[in-house]
Parts: structure tokens; sequence; C-alpha cells
């Protein structure tokens, strides 16, 4: 399937789930033959060619590499370790002495489990934050078995899925109103204080578990302390006392040990046992499981931003779905919405069918985290329930099936709520891109200037201008002027910046129909874009029209597309055509470089985003909050303690967009004038550039010269989205640059 890791790769096979590990195993043979090991039994692939490719690439960064595998399969995780111990990546790439302590789990220890509540062999057990009666594969065994134990506790915060089988709900603070600490790598020790008190009358599960173990002390937070005083102080020598080592790691929120690696980890697993243990490729139709990018396992099941952010590959909101590569739905004789049957042992769920590009053939891809029943109001009976087709293999569970049934269903289509119907650039340079080979050449390869036909022959935008004059040569920026820049070879597509805007600006959730009217409100979304088989040059020698040209550019590529993404907010044009058609000025530009929206003085008439060649303006069409038709987060007092108390909640029939989070750069403003000094550089952040997980969005002050925005906006990489139409954008992008063979566009045209 077309993973957001496969989607940012720069180069992608398909392959079936059923093959990964015999193409894991073919991939130690090829780089052991070179290094010196010794080979290990191996089905057949059709990739040798393309692993003969990797394993060259591989041993010519050898030390400097790393091979990772997303599979749960214990074999090929020990297969996997055996070609970075091949690569000499232990103690180099790899860090086994300060390993990552999150996400840990035990999947035989869960069947143990089972079998010790089968047998009656439990007097209570006790659930945090689990909920292993929707999670579990088969479930309603799990049920039966937890009926045999006589006490029954959780520490659910609801009666979900598996505390409505509990003899008792002992729901669990918050975790701002909890006092905690963790170590998620070794070494690092993080405080979790809280910063409001409990809303309901709930008890810390710690704390619970505390009391009914006898402790000594009075609270978890005299516990916490406690410990710390006795095991994490002595790792320190710098702070003589105990209660100034306390105040500083609360200050901080952390504290470093000082951990000092051991020795170079080396590999010790049995490689030749773990290849006669893998899994063998498989024919017919095989099904594979996946999490969303947003919902993940479906733990927070209730919480509408998720559920409305779209899918970074399909663009869905509000749904599961199968996904299919499109020729194989044609075979099929199955389109886009197709209610479908699908079976794997004695489980079987019926779902609407997703046209997907990339995908392997033969195979359907199904998100877990779905279906849920007991999770409130935003996410109950939202999707299919997909954890019944995980299975147990080997004391793991086992994320994908083979030997598939299918059957097409005489249900009517299903709509499917997509922000995206479109799915390629149709020729045009909205990303650009280039090839790594073409960049070390031409650092603007790629980003080619378009030339403007006037009276005066080819000029560049800059050259000129409509609105300048020479008394008037342009909008003033005495003081600051903000904007943004955004590095596409640094953002992956994941979303966190839309989540991050819905928080910080309060953006309301408008739910699966409006979403499918595509009245989203997101102020900004994610264009995710496929390459496609048809060009300008094959369309003409095709001899085809320009309606077909266009039509055929608008397939992605039949085998395997590549796949951009691009963040487009509104862009703060300097130029901005929404201001010149406002007929009651809403829309106004300011002496630092926004695109403003008088709210109180917006009537709706929505020529500003007719005339927006960004379309990056949302119309309200109906008050979200306090209105029994959007029950998501605004109309009840609860929902209501997530909004920005910053920022306004908009009414009905105005328009709203991107304001560059306004409200920090005032509070910035304020700190700054309060300390009599300068705003500095990187002391105000958008929450879109706060969020990112890669840092690409930055944003700044174009009047500072010095600023990092400044100095990024002088690489020859960056351009203007749409510059053709010299509108003036306050943000800029930069050019994706792709480390696989040339693509087109690598050439620089001035």
């Amino acid at each position: 399937m077309l993973s957001l890791s496969g989607a940012n790769a720069d180069q992608r096979y398909k392959i079936k789930p059923s093959q990964q590990s015999s193409v894991v195993a073919s991939l130690y043979n090829k780089v052991a033959a070179m290094a010196g090991g010794t080979s290990v039994s191996a089905a057949a692939t059709p990739y040798d060619k393309q692993l003969d490719t990797i394993a060259k690439e591989l041993m010519n960064a050898k030390g400097k590499s790393v091979v990772v595998s997303g599979s749960n399969d214990p074999n090929e995780q020990v297969v996997v370790n055996a070609i970075n111990h091949l690569l000499g990546n232990y103690g180099a790439t790899l860090n086994l002495d300060r390993a990552c302590n999150l996400k840990n789990s035990n999947d035989a220890g869960v069947a143990e489990l089972l079998n010790d509540m089968n047998s009656g062999q439990l007097g209570a057990v006790i659930f945090w934050n689990s909920n292993p009666a929707y999670s579990l594969p088969d479930a309603k065994s799990f049920v039966t078995a937890l009926s045999k134990v006589p006490v029954k506790i959780s520490f659910a915060d609801r009666e979900d899925e598996t505390a409505q089988h509990c003899d008792y709900i002992c729901p669990d603070h918050h975790y701002l109103e909890s006092w905690g600490d963790a170590e998620p790598y070794k070494g690092s020790f993080s405080l979790m204080q809280p910063t409001i008190r409990p809303l309901f009358k709930t008890r810390q599960a710690a704390e619970s578990i505390m009391k009914w173990a006898g402790a000594t002390q009075a609270d978890y937070y005299t516990y916490i302390r406690d410990f710390w005083a006795a095991k994490i102080y002595p790792m320190q020598s710098g702070i003589s006392s105990f209660e100034a080592f306390w105040t500083q790691s609360l200050r901080d929120g952390v504290f470093e040990s000082g951990f000092v690696m051991g020795g170079v980890s080396s590999f010790t697993g049995d490689v030749a046992a773990a290849a006669n243990q893998l899994s063998k490729p498989a024919s017919g139709i095989e099904l594979v499981t996946y999490e969303k990018t947003g919902l993940g396992n479906g733990t927070h099941g209730n919480n509408p931003w998720l559920h409305e952010l779209p899918d970074p590959i399909t663009k869905i909101c509000w749904d599961n779905y199968f996904a299919v590569l499109p020729a194989f739905a044609t075979k099929m004789g199955w389109r886009q919405g197709t209610v479908i049957e699908v079976k794997s042992g004695n489980t079987t769920v019926k779902g609407p069918v997703l046209l997907q590009p990339a995908m392997a053939d033969e195979t359907i891809a199904v998100a877990i985290g779905y279906g849920r029943t007991k999770t409130g109001k935003a996410g109950d009976n939202v999707g299919v329930n997909a954890y019944p087709f995980v299975s147990m293999s080997g004391g793991a569970l086992k994320y994908f099936a083979t030997g598939v049934n299918v059957n097409k269903t005489v249900d009517d289509d299903y709509q499917l709520a997509t922000t995206q119907s479109h799915h390629t650039m149709m020729g045009r340079d909205i990303v650009k891109e280039t090839s790594l080979a073409a960049w070390l050449k031409d650092p603007s390869a790629g980003n080619h200037v378009h030339l403007i036909e006037s009276p005066y022959g080819p000029k560049t935008p800059e050259q000129l201008d409509l609105w300048a004059t020479p008394e008037q040569p342009g909008h003033e920026r005495p003081n600051h002027a903000w904007g943004m820049g955004i590095d596409l070879n640094s953002c992956i597509g994941c979303g966190a910046c839309v989540i991050a805007c819905n928080a910080e600006n309060n953006v309301p959730v408008v739910g699966k129909d409006e979403v499918g009217r595509s009245r989203e409100m997101h102020w900004i979304r994610i264009d995710r874009y496929y390459t496609s088989d048809t060009n300008k040059q094959n369309a003409e020698e095709k001899g085809l029209g320009k309606l077909d040209m266009y039509g055929e550019m608008e397939i992605p590529a039949a085998d395997n597309p590549q796949v951009m993404f691009q963040p487009v907010m509104c862009q703060h044009c300097n130029h901005a055509p929404c201001e010149t058609v406002c007929p009651v000025a809403a829309t106004t530009h300011s002496s630092d470089g926004f695109n403003m929206m008088a709210y109180n003085r917006c009537v709706g008439t929505r020529y500003c985003a007719n005339n927006c060649p960004y379309k990056v303006r949302r119309y309200n069409w109906f008050k979200y909050s306090d209105n029994e038709q959007f029950p998501f987060n605004m109309n009840d007092n609860l929902g209501k303690m997530v909004l920005n108390p910053d920022v306004t909640v908009r009414s009905r029939g105005v328009m709203e967009k991107c304001s560059m989070c306004v409200q920090r750069i005032q509070y910035g403003r304020l700190e700054a004038k309060k300390e009599n000094r300068k705003i500095k550089d990187g002391e105000i952040k958008t929450a879109c550039a706060q969020s990112c997980p890669t840092n690409a969005i930055v944003f700044g002050d174009f009047n500072d010269a010095n600023s990092q925005l400044s100095q990024l906006f002088k690489d020859e990489r960056s351009y203007h989205l749409l510059a053709e139409v010299k509108t003036k954008p306050s943000v800029f992008y930069q050019t994706k640059v792709w480390n696989r063979p040339a693509v087109e566009g690598d050439k620089h045209h001035s």
C-alpha cells in the first residue's frame, strides 16, 4: 500500500504484504555476498534487479545507513538487524544503549493473559489506557474470557467497549490534571505536572494503584518526589540539595542524566533460524491493515479534529475504506464507492472501495481505528472495524491476511467525503521539483521563471506591476514585513500543521456531509499531487487535442506514481486580488504585510473567494457553535474548553482564512514592548510552524535582513506560488529536490 513513508521515498517499489519477508531475506543475501557473510534461505522475488541496486547503494554507505522494517514479525526484524550488522551500522547509526522506551509491547503476553483468564487463574484484572474488547483480533473471545475473572476494573474516562464489561469504572485524571514522570529514552527523565484542577470527581490511576497497594505516601505527588529523591537525584552532582534539584527539574521539565554509552552494541541474533521461520509469498488477494496518520489506532476516536483531518494520501475524511489499485478495481468490476464484502477466515466485513494509485496488485488496504461503538458522539459508528482481520501468528500480531475472498454486494454506492478531487498538476509547476544531480550542477534547477507577454516584450512578473506608480511604488512596511517560507524538501504531508491551526484558531468542524459539499473550513490545507504518464510532449506525439490531453494528464501514472505535498494557506498577497473586489472593504492590507479580515464588516458576497487564485478563503455557511446540526466541540461547555480565548469564534456568513496567527504576533509585540526591545527572530512562531515535525515552515520578518526567513528567501530554490499572476505573496516555497533519476523540469529556464 502507499504509506506516508512510501510517498516521501525517492524510490518506491510495490510489493504484496506476503512478499515482504522474502524481499528482506533476499536483500540480506545480496548484502552478505558483498560483505563476506553467510547466505540464508530466501524465497524467490521478482525484484532481484532492484535489490542488486539497493544492496550496492547500502554497501557504498556502509556505517552511514540504516535499514528498517514496519513488520511486526520478530523473525523478519532479526534479518533486518542482521543486514544492519553487515553494514556496520551497530554503534554508528544504531545505538541500542539508549533505546526508545515508547510503544513497547508484548503480544505473546496478551495471548498468555487470555489463557489465564479462560482457565480461571486470575482473581482481578485492571485496564489502563487500553481497550482490548475493541482492539484485539477476536474481541468476542476476549469478552467471554473476561467474564470468568471475578474482579474487573477499568480506568477509562468513559464506558468504552471494554469498560462496559467491567465491575468498576474508576476514571483516571486527564494528563493535564496529573503528576507523573517518564523515561522516553534511557537517561532522559521527564516530569509531568498538573496545569488545571480536576474538572470531575476523578482520581489519578497511579494514585489509586498506590493506595490499593498500601503505599505509605499520602498522595502520588509525594510518591513521585520520594522516588526522584532516592533514584534520580543521585545521578547528578551539580546541585547540592534535592529541593533545588526538584525545582530546577520542574522548571526545565526534563533531567538528562549525562548518560554515557557502554561498549559498541553488536548483533547476537540467529539469522539463519529466523530466515527459516519467515513466511513465504502467497497467491491470490491479500489484505493489509494499517493506521491512518491522523486517527491512529482509534484511542482518540472521539476527537472530531482527527476525523476531519484529510488522510495525507487519500484525502478522505470521516471514513475508512478498502483501498485498491484502480486497474485491479476495473478488473473486478468495481468503482469508487462500490460496497464490497471482504472475508478472511471467520471474519467478514463490508465497506466501500477507494481507488488508490500505487497500491500493489491484488492487495486491499483498510485502516484500523474505526468502527468504534462506545467512544462518544463524534466517533461512534464511523467507518468499519478492521481489527478482526488482525491475527496472532508465532506469538506476534499479524497485520495482513492472505487467501482473502471478496464479493461485490448489491448495496448502493457509498459516498466518501474528500477535500481534493484533482490528483495531478496537469502540466503546471505548482510544486517545482528537480533531481539532486541537476541541483548540484545548478542550484536554481527546476525553478524556472515564467515570462509574461507585454507591450514591451516578454517580461518577468517582477518587471510588471499593475499597482505601483512612481509616486507610490508599493506598500510601505515601516516596522515589520511578516512572511513565511515552506521548504517542500522537508514537508512530509503529515497534517500536523492542519490540526495545530484548528486548535489555535478555533477552526470549526463541519462533519462529513459538509465536507462532501466542499465546505470544509480548514485554514491550511496540504495538496497532494501524483505524477502522470501524460505530458504535453507525448500528448502531441499521440495527436491528442487539448481537452483529451488535460483529461489524460489528470490520471495518475498507472504503475507507481511519485507523490508531492504542498501546504497552502492564505498567501497574504501584497497585490491581493481579494482586496480589490470586496464591496465593503472587509478584507484589507496591514502595514505589516498581512491580508486582514474584519469579520463584523463582511457581508458574505464571496467575491473575494472567487477572485482568489489560491482558493484558500473559507465561507462559513452556518453558525457552527451552539448548533445541534454540528454536535462536535463547539456546542457544549466541555467542548468549548478547548477553544482559544485569544481568537474569536466567528458567526455565520463571514469569510475565514489564515491570519498568520496574528494573536501570537500581538503577544510577541507586547512582550518586546514591555522589555523595551525589538522582537527577536524566531521569538514568534505561527501554530503551523511550531507544530511541524520537520521544521519545514519558517515564520519571520523580511525587514530583518539577518532573519532565517530572509536568508532562506535568498536561496535559489525559492519561488512564489503562481508567480505569473503577480499577486506578490508574503509566502514562498522552495523547490523539491529528489535523489532519483532526472525528472522533467530539471533544466533552468529564464
